[in-house]
């Protein structure tokens, strides 16, 4: 489809002093989620890996289990967006039907029009126990995302997520402006490429609200880590589903909020006292 980012001028002052030059930006564009000939979501994103997106969004939503739910899917370009045409078999159109609400996503929103306060904060899916890791494996797979953002790279303003296995090293990444888009699109990279989401982790270059904890179970991954801090929110929902969440990662380390016994503690490490 569309190309993910664009070049346009721009006058800057820098140092006292003007000057003009073309900068990349990243494109968002209306991406409509359609089911048997009816709109279920719009939301703002990125105009790149879109059967992903639509797949993953179905996925995370539970409007289907599995990518063989959707008998058809077509990407149509319009005047003013993209549409995400997909049909469903018999009983998923019919539960569909029932859930479809028209609404339109701002650029990050990951619940929009949800209906009541109790389905905003649903009991998220129980994920497996998955793999223990040292925290010698959780900085290396961090310090793989930067290389692998082609379009970070060219704009500094849009999200990733990864999934990183420790014999494959990253395995899928995704990028968008909305971090929400960008895992639902790794959801679905993972699902087609029937990836056991077990054997890995999920790696954010975002902050880690509710929902973010709820498509990461939906996914089935044990440990999520990300380089902003979680919202307290995210860590009673990480708890609750079993997820391992390490975030404020940086060159120098992390922090583990919820599910320590996936760490595993290298020779060299010990701990020390209490920080404040």
């Amino acid at each position: 489809m569309d190309n993910p980012h664009r070049k346009v001028d721009r006058r800057i002052f820098r140092d006292g002093a003007w000057r003009r030059g073309p900068r990349a930006i990243p494109e968002e564009t209306a991406i409509a989620l359609t089911y048997n000939g009816g709109t279920y979501a719009v939301m703002m994103g990125t105009p790149q890996d879109l059967r992903d997106f639509a797949i993953g969004f179905s996925l995370n939503e539970g409007i289907v289990q599995s990518p063989g739910d959707i008998r058809s899917l077509d990407i149509v370009g319009l005047d003013d967006g993209i549409e995400l045409r997909m049909w469903l078999a018999g009983a998923k159109a019919e539960l569909v039907n029932e859930r479809r609400r028209h609404i339109a996503g701002p650029t990050g929103c990951g619940i929009c029009g949800i209906e009541s306060i109790a389905e905003a904060v649903r009991p998220p899916a129980m994920v497996p126990k998955g793999h223990t890791f040292s925290p010698r494996e959780i900085m290396t797979a961090m310090q793989a995302i930067p290389p692998l953002q082609h379009i970070n790279a060219e704009t500094r303003s849009v999200h990733a997520a990864a999934f990183w296995e420790p014999s494959r090293g990253i395995v899928s990444l995704r990028e968008d402006v909305g971090r929400h888009n960008a895992l639902d699109k790794l959801a679905g990279a993972l699902a087609q490429d029937n990836v056991l989401a077990a054997k890995g982790m999920v790696l954010l270059t975002s902050r880690v609200s509710v929902e973010m904890v709820q498509k990461t179970a939906a996914i089935g991954v044990p440990l999520m880590v990300a380089v902003s801090a979680p919202t307290a929110l995210a860590v009673k929902m990480a708890e609750a589903a079993g997820i391992t969440l390490a975030a404020v990662a940086r060159a120098d380390g992390f922090e583990i909020f919820t599910h320590p016994e996936r760490i595993s503690v290298d020779v060299e490490m010990r701990e020390t006292a209490d920080v404040a």
